[in-house]
């Protein structure tokens, strides 16, 4: 063993000298026992720009395959007992760090990554009771210090990507559904694809664990693609700092994902001075002004017009989680990024969703309150509100959005297995609901606007 070890090794150190600085992916061939190699760069290799066309395909439902040893598997769930042992729910209740990273291998279109970075992510989903089906997150090249020859190892150009397990959605597109309405809409979301999950705990049985969506990661690929430029600061808000009300605002709260070392975060600060500013009452003009010069405030009515449409509960407004800030370069503004959607399109949770008029918010949410109070933008919201209906989420549009997602999706919910799947073989019902839920909402927002 040690021989054939050795002699791999020299091949190796070979082929690297005749490559150059070319990355060279060495793949294993399970039907010989020997070790190929691959010099498709452009999937492996960092300097190339994230291929989308490829990863976020919504043409098909792709397939991964995610390779454990059962020694990391147990550490995995280990880790996540520890971690979730806390209990949990909406809003907190688990231990404030995230799961660990372990080792996994991932195989997909033929070919593999291996010493992939993985952990669980996730809230209240990762407390689910007798389902595997948990929320994955994915980093290539965690584990570079460890291994060099993955030393900048990316997946068609992506270092990181998010796996949501669609929780609690017996439709299952409910995260991917939000997320494109937003973004058709101009409100800043990022790309999701649906993809079959298989994972081989160790036992070298390939279990399928359901459809997964593919979600690109905010501070990873997306600011670039989105915005054009992505050196500005990116924020993570969580907890009572994350409300922007007077009572609870800490700068804490916002987690830096970019530009961690320099730690600036006086845009913030002065979003909030503006923000909670008494010309606000004394002087509105020069209020939305001073506001406006910081805050992208018709991307964040844009954003309040889909998200109530659509009834997004899971976040601000009734949780102090599930959004990004990114302050735009181009415009020097800040900018609203949604998150995690895969609540949306029902009554919802913890007081449930937020009603069109937005009466019942108080001021611990102040972007929300203090724009119900504010004429001029509470006319451009309901103006927002009415051009969603009719473009957007029009019921022509939707139902043929539902048709095709259920078509698309129909092999792969019914071949979800107990204990792997929140579809429990309501997979049509459910597609059903959201066209009433699309026909009633539409009903609700003419009734508001008119």
């Amino acid at each position: 063993m040690r021989s054939r070890t050795y002699k791999l090794l020299v091949v190796a150190a070979l082929v690297a000298t005749f490559y150059g600085c070319k990355k060279v992916i060495f793949v294993p061939d399970e039907d010989n026992g020997t070790t190929t190699t691959n010099t498709g760069i452009a999937t492996h290799d960092n300097g190339f720009a994230a291929n989308y066309d490829v990863v976020f395909d919504n043409e098909k439902v792709h397939r991964m395959d995610i390779i454990f040893t059962s020694e990391e598997w147990a550490d995995m769930q280990t880790d996540l007992a520890d971690k979730t042992a806390g209990g949990g729910g909406p809003g907190g209740g688990f231990s404030d760090e995230n799961p660990d990273y372990f080792h996994c291998e991932v195989n997909y279109n033929g070919l593999t990554w291996g010493n992939v970075g993985i952990r669980y992510k996730g809230n209240s989903s990762l407390n689910v009771r007798n389902n595997g089906k948990l929320p994955l997150r994915f980093d290539f090249d965690k584990w570079e210090y460890e291994f060099p020859e993955i030393a900048d190892q990316r997946f068609y150009g992506f270092k990181e990507l998010s796996m949501s397990s669609n929780y609690n959605d017996p439709a299952l597109i409910r995260e991917k559904t939000a997320d494109d309405l937003f973004r058709d809409f101009g409100v800043p979301a990022v790309r999701t694809a649906y993809y079959e999950i298989y994972i081989d705990e160790g036992d070298g049985k390939s279990q399928y664990y359901g459809v997964y969506t593919m979600c690109e990661v905010i501070f990873d690929t997306f600011l670039k693609d989105y915005f054009g430029n992505k050196s500005g600061n990116c924020y993570k808000p969580d907890g009572d700092g994350a409300t922007f009300s007077t009572s609870g605002f800490n700068l804490s709260d916002f987690e830096l994902k970019t530009n961690e070392e320099i730690n600036d975060k006086s845009d913030i600060q002065q979003m909030y001075d503006y923000l909670q500013a008494g010309t606000r009452t004394s002087d509105p003009v020069k209020w939305r002004t001073d506001l406006e010069s910081v805050f992208d405030v018709d991307g964040f009515l844009k954003y309040l017009a889909v998200n109530n449409t659509i009834q997004n509960w899971d976040t601000y407004g009734r949780m102090t989680h599930n959004y990004y800030l990114y302050h735009d370069q181009e415009d020097d503004l800040i900018k609203w990024i949604v998150w995690d959607n895969n609540e949306a399109f029902q009554e919802g949770k913890m007081g449930g969703s937020i009603s069109f008029p937005m009466s019942e918010v108080g001021t611990d949410w102040p972007l929300i309150n203090y724009i119900t109070q504010d004429t001029e933008y509470y006319t451009t919201y309901k103006t927002y509100v009415k051009s969603f209906i009719e473009t957007s989420f029009s019921t022509s549009r939707m139902n043929t959005i539902y048709t095709n997602e259920q078509s698309l999706l129909q092999t792969s919910a019914d071949a979800e297995e107990t204990g792997y799947s929140y579809v429990n073989g309501q997979f049509s019902s459910a597609i059903s609901t959201l066209n009433s839920h699309n026909t009633s909402r539409v009903a609700a927002a003419n009734a508001f606007v008119q």
